[in-house]
Parts: C-alpha cells; sequence; structure tokens
C-alpha cells in the first residue's frame, strides 16, 4: 500500500478542494495539480450526458502532448467556468502549451468535467465560478508534495449523490511489484446505487471477497429510511461519476487512452446501473512518466489497467464511506455510516 492510499502518492501530483460559499450552496471544485512540465493525460467518457472542457485536446490524434491541471466541478455545464480560473492561475505562473518565442506566451489547456449538483443546497443559480476554480487550484499549489487528500463532501464532491444517499469524493493507491504506483480520486455521483439492495453492501466491497452483511434489521431500517426520503426529496436528479487515475509510469499517450478506458470497469463494479443517459461518467489517465514498463513485455501494461480499475472502485467505496449527512433546504441526503453505522452497521457473517 502507498503512504496515504491517496492520488497523491504518484509523485508530484497535488490536489485541491474549493467550496462555494453561502447558506443554501452545495457545491464546489476540485483541482488535480501536475508538477511542473505536465503529464501525459487522456480521458474517456462513457455517460450520455457528459459537462466537459478541452477533452478533444486529449486525443492521442492531437498535438496537446503534456498538461498541468485537471477540474473537477460541481454545478454541471455551468460549473466548467472554475476552469477558467485554473487557466489564469496557470498563465500567470508561465504553465501551458509554449506558443511563441517569449517564456510568458503559452495557452494552458485545462481539461475539465462537471457533475449534476444544481439545487442541492436550494438555490439553482449557486455553482462554482472562476475564483472558485483558482481557490482549488491555489489550495492545491500550497500542499507540499504526496500530502493526505481530504474526502468526503468536500471540493466537487460537495453536493455529490448516490442515488439517495450522500456522495463525495474518495481517493485510494497501490504499488504494484514493480514499483509503479496507480492511483485514483473519484467524485462519486451516481444515479444508480451503489448498495446492494439485497444486503445493504457497498457494491464495490464485494471485490474484496467480503462475506460480512448487515444484520437483517439494520438493513430492512434503512431501506425504510431511503423509501420516506425519496417521497420527500422527489425523484433523483441528474448524476454523472468523475474519476483521475494516475501512475507513475512512463505510458504513450495511447496506453494512458486504454488506462482511461478500463478504468471504467472500476465505476462499473461499484455502481448499478452505470453509464446511463442522464449520467456523465468520464475518467481521465495522468502518466508522470517516472518509471519505465518493461520494454521487453508487449502485455507489461496489462498490471497497471487491472490497477487502475481496483482502485477506482476502492475509491468509490471510500467517498461514500468518508461522506456526512446533509439536511438543508435542497433536501435531505443520509450518509451510509448514518444508515449502516460507521463500518456498515451490525454484521453478520454468511
Amino acid at each position: 500500500m502507498a503512504t496515504n492510499d491517496a492520488l497523491t502518492d504518484v509523485a508530484g501530483l497535488r490536489v485541491g478542494h474549493a467550496r462555494v460559499a453561502g447558506n443554501r450552496a452545495l457545491t464546489g471544485t476540485t483541482v488535480v495539480l501536475a508538477p511542473e512540465g505536465g503529464v501525459v493525460a487522456a480521458v474517456d467518457v462513457r455517460g450520455g450526458g457528459p459537462a466537459t472542457r478541452e477533452t478533444d485536446a486529449l486525443d492521442p490524434r492531437n498535438i496537446v502532448q503534456r498538461i498541468d491541471a485537471v477540474v473537477l466541478t460541481g454545478g454541471s455545464a455551468y460549473g466548467l467556468d472554475s476552469a477558467s480560473g485554473v487557466v489564469a492561475w496557470l498563465e500567470e505562473h508561465g504553465r501551458g502549451v509554449r506558443v511563441g518565442p517569449d517564456p510568458a506566451q503559452v495557452v494552458p489547456v485545462v481539461p475539465a468535467a462537471g457533475i449534476f449538483d444544481l439545487g442541492r443546497g436550494g438555490d439553482w443559480g449557486i455553482r462554482p465560478d472562476a475564483a472558485t476554480g483558482r481557490a482549488a487550484v491555489e489550495a492545491a499549489a500550497g500542499t507540499e508534495s504526496g500530502a493526505p487528500v481530504e474526502e468526503g463532501g468536500v471540493g466537487a464532491g460537495t453536493g455529490a449523490l448516490v442515488g439517495q444517499l450522500k456522495g463525495g469524493v474518495g481517493t485510494a493507491s497501490t504499488v504494484l511489484d514493480s514499483g509503479v504506483t496507480v492511483a485514483a480520486l473519484v467524485v462519486a455521483n451516481a444515479a444508480g446505487s451503489v448498495v446492494d439492495p439485497l444486503t445493504g453492501v457497498l457494491y464495490g466491497r464485494y471485490i474484496n471477497g467480503r462475506t460480512e452483511y448487515p444484520a437483517p434489521e439494520v438493513h430492512e431500517a434503512a431501506l425504510r429510511r431511503l423509501a420516506e426520503l425519496r417521497e420527500q426529496n422527489g425523484p433523483a436528479p441528474l448524476n454523472t461519476t468523475l474519476a483521475v487515475v494516475a501512475t507513475d509510469a512512463e505510458l504513450s499517450r495511447a496506453q494512458a487512452q486504454k488506462l482511461a478506458g478500463t478504468a471504467h470497469d472500476g465505476i462499473a463494479r461499484a455502481v448499478r446501473p452505470v453509464h446511463l443517459l442522464n449520467d456523465g461518467d468520464t475518467v481521465f489517465a495522468l502518466a508522470s512518466g517516472g518509471l519505465a514498463l518493461p520494454g521487453e513485455d508487449p502485455l507489461a501494461l496489462n498490471e497497471v489497467l487491472a490497477a487502475g480499475a481496483d482502485v477506482v472502485t476502492r475509491a468509490v467505496v471510500r467517498a461514500v464511506g468518508a461522506a456526512e449527512s446533509v439536511e438543508g433546504p435542497g433536501g435531505t441526503f443520509p450518509s451510509y455510516r448514518e444508515l449502516y453505522g460507521p463500518d456498515g452497521g451490525a454484521w453478520t457473517t454468511s
């Protein structure tokens, strides 16, 4: 296991969160800041209703080779304005694609994706803007390399929901036998459910061979509570799950594209159903290039691909586990811990 079990275990990556202020605000922005010189990047979009910016620039057929930051944000398409604040900050620091003889002549390419959380705090008109993005990138830049990452209802996960449950930000990492680190950060905001309706277990926990289940009475009480809230809150709104999966392996842009695609399997293990028309599920892949894969083995990438999906699943579980209940003018959104207890309720073993 890597140091913090977080995205920042990939050397040089930093994460910053910012929340929109206000009593009726329940939204924010998260920025993943690359080290100086940027990282190889790719994206794979599988939801039917994405809110994205600059994703075409990551196509391996296009000119941009490396990027300096990725923005994950609330506010749906409106919230993509937060990327403008990150672009401005990067320009001020001379970071971006060099387009002229003067080192200051750069164009920062900042891919971004947004979740649907409009009105979650009770005011439809509140959403992240350029100032929110600047605050998030400044928060990232202000952290030390390898710093822990705050999880739960922070940044882009401030207003996130998974079905009727409170969602949020989660992160996880692993170190392979080769020494390569693979890590993920997720904003869990799914239209589907993360909970097995038959047992109350988070779907993502099954990949670890879990054989413990909440006591039947705990699960039944949780189902009753969720049914009540469904009547109170109304139908679940539009949603989206976002992820950044990263590695310190040296990847080509095409290999990074493959990593972004297979990492979606990690969402599919943790959320059911997934990639619906009212989702905008998007995965970014980043490769810092510190370690070369064995050149004599054409299948060496497979280990990284498998690990990418695994850490995304664990990050979804951690996002839901770290989330805290929210009650306000926008609705009542209980956490998994509120319904099932700190470790998932009174467990029994099958």
